[in-house]
């Protein structure tokens, strides 16, 4: 038999790669020094993980060849290389949110998800880098220094889960764990040319995930195809007793309700849309969204008119009222998430101080970034006496309306098609020295958390500059099967056409956050490839 050279295994898709692991063609040891070899070649330019665990990888792929042989482990992501977003707690190893203030924290358990993604013999390659406490578009406000766009290093590749978006795009990884409070991860897998799917609230445990926003906050997917998506959802979901937020098939007879709370995702795997409903908002296409991204979205949806589903467009509604409802919910939750890091019982702790109060001060004030600051303050703000009516329970009611406009949608659709966002891939540093910018650039994303509904995001195109643009597919809560079967229908017939990020002569990007990266090159440790 020839031994399959490194090129051919990146290539594989996660599911195939699991699929040749398990009939003996490669093992998960040399799926996994693939990977790494891949990894030490870009990860210089990508900085795509903060931590990358080689020596450990290597022994628990062949921990897991050992089981695969004997009949252990028969899944199948068996042996595959993944990769974990840095929120993610994972017993003894470094869950630093990208933070300083956590950058010596090492959990003393595992994070549900996580725990079943590697129990199924997936192998983990080590953390990836993210906006600091999840909290950004673009991964440039980490601690540990930017991450870049593998389709073009002077980019950004999205955020929050850029990291994961990045090490995937760039074959680092086969595939990765993100979290989405507000589009972080549909919207990285869109700048990055890869899919992502965010789950209904509640479908994925949240136990183990270092909160930002609880009500907002779920751990989903980012790969090479929807099947590799479906796959991975498949095996983290259901009930889990740490997380009184999550939900599974209740006891009793079966039922509609049962049925779709049923988690064979791979099931919906299936090559046809006809008879299949959807509603393109028009409120999506309106003033502030590039003509690319435009022409290729509703090209998306002309494809699936094609293929036989009933497409249409509808007036959605509340579109205007998304950003700030979201911003208003996920800051005031935040600022209650991150009161807790306070330097007293884990985490950084100011080394020079006089009394408690001025630990307490100087340990934040040294430990959080300035979007996180920020974050805090307007959290701390509409939380207030005096203005917790006039914003966060306004926010409230507005969360309250967005979640209705979407429940008569579904009244007549089963699946809701749009651009994940307004541009493609922002050259670096262009948002992050305009927060409003940032903020306005998740118009499409942030109501379906607000809704608590399930979004994948897939490649649909490419504008000018020969950047991916982003297909967003929508469905009621708990009907992931439903956008999964639109996706797979489409990546089908795009498939053809579809590219990859061009690393072979990828140069070192200095002009990214210059302050980010001075603030690294004097960190003690440069995280990374080891």
């Amino acid at each position: 038999m020839t031994k399959l050279t490194n090129e051919e295994i990146l290539s594989m898709t996660a599911v195939e790669l699991g699929r040749r692991i398990k009939a003996g063609d490669l093992t998960s040891v040399d799926a996994v020094s693939a990977y790494i070899e891949r990894a030490e070649a870009v990860e210089k330019d990508i900085h795509a993980f903060i931590t990358f665990d080689k020596e450990e990888a290597l022994k628990n792929a062949a921990e897991a060849d050992r089981k695969i042989a004997a009949g252990e482990l028969t899944g199948p992501l068996a042996g595959v290389p993944v990769a974990i977003k840095a929120n993610m707690c994972i017993e003894g190893h470094l869950a630093s949110c990208a933070s300083h203030i956590l950058d010596n924290f090492y959990p003393t358990y595992t994070s549900t998800a996580v725990e079943k993604l590697l129990s199924a013999g997936a192998v983990n390659l080590g953390s990836t880098n993210m906006d600091e406490f999840a909290m950004g578009s673009t991964s440039e406000t980490s601690y540990f220094g930017p991450t870049y766009n593998p389709w073009d290093t002077g980019r950004v590749p999205g955020g929050s889960s850029g990291g994961s978006a990045a090490a995937v795009a760039a074959d680092e990884c086969a595939v990765a764990l993100g979290s989405d409070t507000g589009g972080s991860i549909r919207q990285p897998a869109s700048f990055c040319g890869i899919t992502g799917i965010k789950p209904t609230y509640g479908r994925v445990s949240r136990y183990g995930l270092i909160a930002y926003g609880s009500s907002l906050d779920q751990i989903g997917p980012l790969g090479k195809d929807v099947t590799d998506c479906a796959t991975v959802l498949e095996i983290i979901s259901g009930k889990d007793p740490k997380d009184s937020t999550s939900v599974g098939i209740g006891e009793g007879s079966a039922s509609e309700a049962d049925e779709r709370m049923k988690t064979d995702f791979t099931s919906a795997l299936v090559n046809d849309v006809k008879g299949m409903k959807i509603g393109v908002p028009r409120d999506y296409f309106l003033e502030g969204i590039d003509e690319d991204v435009k022409k290729n979205v509703l090209a998306a949806a002309d494809k699936l008119r094609e293929l036989g589903a009933e497409v249409e467009e509808f007036d959605l509604g509340m579109v205007e009222y998304a950003i700030p409802a979201y911003y208003i919910i996920a800051c005031a939750e935040a600022s209650s998430n991150l009161e807790r890091f306070d330097g007293v019982k884990y985490g950084y702790r100011t080394k020079n101080y006089d009394d408690l109060h001025d630990m307490y001060k100087k340990s934040r004030s040294e430990g959080f970034g300035a979007e996180v600051k920020r974050r805090i303050m307007l959290g701390s703000f509409v939380l207030s006496s005096g203005y917790y009516d006039a914003y966060y329970v306004k926010a409230l009611r507005v969360k309250a309306l967005i979640k209705q406009a979407f429940d008569k949608a579904f009244e007549k659709y089963d699946v809701i098609l749009g651009p994940v966002a307004p541009t493609t891939a922002l050259k670096c540093g262009e948002s992050l020295s305009d927060p409003i910018k940032m903020y306005l650039g998740d118009i499409y994303t942030v109501a379906v958390n607000l809704a608590g509904i399930p979004g994948i995001s897939l490649p649909c195109g490419y504008d000018s500059e020969g950047l991916p643009v982003g297909l967003q597919l929508l469905g009621q809560t708990f009907e992931e099967k439903k956008i999964i079967r639109a996706a797979y229908t489409f990546e089908q017939s795009f498939k053809a056409s579809a590219k990859k990020a061009d690393l072979s002569s990828v140069l070192k990007n200095t002009e990214c956050s210059t302050d980010i990266n001075e603030k690294l090159n004097g960190a003690e440790s440069t995280p990374g490839v080891e």
